[in-house]
């Protein structure tokens, strides 16, 4: 896989910490240039600070995805630093929600589609001119196994991932003959520091989690991170607008 990847400039969002700091890392150690973005500044920097520890080449920028000018200058500055944009992984992503869809809130709704939805249209929006000018590219975006299935208690966010399959579907067949190929990837529940935080209080609703994976654990950050570099490696080279479920089975229940 490094003779794939070597030389070439990815952009991760939602890299400050989770599936996205991961998979920075993973393609860093794959000898790949890495833009990691995110609104937690802290977290950001923290990432570009492991990989350029590990020997890796790294720069922050701060993106609110929700925000076009922001994402506009993301992209142009990972073209400025870098000279191109090989890879993009779309992972800016919120969950707010806590109940079922008679009590969610409007402000609620506009959050989770603003940042889930707008987002990575925005990022395809900017970073497709951008792979289209170079002769090609590879993007994936983050959905869930909650794009894929019903998802109780989450009904917003699970249109929301809904919808971002729509739109790496699109993606796929639209730019498909200009040699760029558009993914996604939908995780069940990885055990990322979101989820300590939510089940330290409750090691009951940990426990669920595992039990509710076919595997029989959750899942790893890592793992979404090597699925990832699968479906922008050249051994993915005929696989486009696929979402790919990294669910430890739960799709398949």
């Amino acid at each position: 896989m490094s003779k794939t990847f070597s030389g070439q400039v990815a952009l991760v969002t939602g890299a400050g910490n989770g599936i996205g700091r991961a998979t920075a890392l993973a393609f860093a150690a794959q000898g790949i240039k890495v833009v990691v973005s995110d609104v937690d500044v802290n977290g950001g920097e923290g990432t570009v600070a492991q990989i350029r520890d590990a020997g890796g080449t790294a720069s922050f920028v701060r993106c609110d995805v929700a925000r076009d000018a922001e994402v506009k200058a993301l992209v142009e500055a990972t073209v400025t630093t870098y000279g191109r944009l090989d890879y993009a992984f779309n992972n800016a992503g919120i969950d707010i929600e806590k109940g079922k869809l008679a009590d969610g809130t409007e402000a609620e709704f506009d959050a989770l589609m603003n940042v889930n939805v707008k987002g990575v249209w925005l990022c395809l929006k900017h970073q497709i001119p951008v792979m289209l000018a170079q002769g090609g590219g590879a993007i994936v975006n983050t959905a869930s196994v909650a794009g894929l299935i019903a998802a109780p208690k989450m009904a917003i966010y699970s249109a929301t991932k809904h919808a971002v399959i729509g739109l790496t579907k699109s993606a796929a067949i639209e730019y498909g003959k200009k040699n760029i190929r558009v993914n996604a990837v939908c995780p069940a529940v990885i055990d990322t520091e979101m989820f300590r935080r939510a089940h330290a209080a409750d090691p009951k609703k940990g426990a669920f989690a595992q039990a509710m994976h076919p595997i029989g654990r959750i899942g790893k950050a890592e793992e979404i991170a090597a699925a990832v570099l699968y479906l922008c490696s050249d051994a993915a080279g005929f696989t486009t607008g696929v979402s790919l479920p990294v669910d430890g089975g739960v799709t398949a229940l």
